[in-house]
């Protein structure tokens, strides 16, 4: 199946439901694959180039399964055929390695976010470590490197040095707070840039953040030429601190922060 594969990260990214947030959280959570779907087509409508999803099992939970994935993705680029697709390795704290590469390696998706940190918790990358990322190299794989703290940009580097990766075409997700609640600090993405520059990066950055915190967090990022993602993976707040009444309409809100 043919995907569509942008050259440059896109500049709104939608994250809808995330690991965690259920119906009980907001009735517009997506959980089935359909409303995943409904939910994508939406959110391009409104603005956004990309989605990043997470699947659910049938009693709604955050699961890394290959035949649900290659499910969600063709129902997806059937309806929007033009938007970025990314599913995710997430660990939620259940998944080792071995099972976050056994589904990159089953997938083989247009384009996928790994947490680096979760990836290598050793910070030491192995010989399995640099086999699944060369593949989704050589597979034209989008692969957005989740980094949660700027000290993974080191990792990053190290382990794209051992893959003989380019740095020239890398992207990243900086993520500012955590949804236990850890402040989103706006002033914490100076320091990944930085490290982009320790590392001699050419990378397409984008950065997500959660509650109240998030906007301002949005607005630095553009600020210093980035790109962002927004969702109720993150937040179900709208700029003004009211609760969004579905993800297109965050979407919307954060398109107008690039005017």
């Amino acid at each position: 199946m043919n995907f569509f594969k942008p050259d440059k990260l896109p500049k709104l990214m939608v994250a809808p439901n995330g690991a965690r947030p259920t119906k009980s959280d907001h009735l517009k959570v997506p959980i089935t694959i359909k409303e995943i779907v409904n939910t994508g087509k939406a959110c391009f409508d409104a603005g956004a180039g990309a989605i990043h999803f997470h699947i659910r099992n049938n009693k709604g939970k955050h699961i890394l399964d290959s035949g649900l994935c290659k499910e969600a993705l063709k129902e997806l680029n059937l309806i929007v055929p033009k938007m970025h697709l990314q599913i995710t390795t997430e660990s939620v704290g259940r998944y080792s390695p071995d099972q976050m590469r056994k589904l990159a390696y089953e997938v083989m998706p247009p384009g996928i976010s790994i947490g680096i940190k979760e990836m290598i918790p050793s910070r030491n990358p192995g010989d399995e470590d640099i086999k699944v990322y060369q593949k989704l190299f050589e597979e034209g794989t989008k692969v957005q490197h989740i980094c949660y703290e700027p000290e993974d940009v080191d990792l990053l580097s190290n382990l794209l040095t051992n893959s003989k990766i380019p740095k020239d075409d890398v992207w990243c997700m900086f993520v500012i707070g955590h949804y236990s609640g850890k402040r989103s600090d706006p002033k914490k993405i100076s320091s990944f840039i930085q490290k982009l520059k320790e590392n001699e990066f050419n990378a397409d950055w984008a950065v997500c953040a959660f509650s109240k915190e998030e906007i301002s967090c949005l607005k630095t990022a553009i600020k210093l030429g980035g790109k962002i993602r927004v969702g109720f993976e993150n937040s179900f707040l709208m700029p003004d601190g009211s609760v969004a009444p579905d993800n297109e309409t965050k979407v919307k809100a954060a398109n107008n922060l690039f005017d």
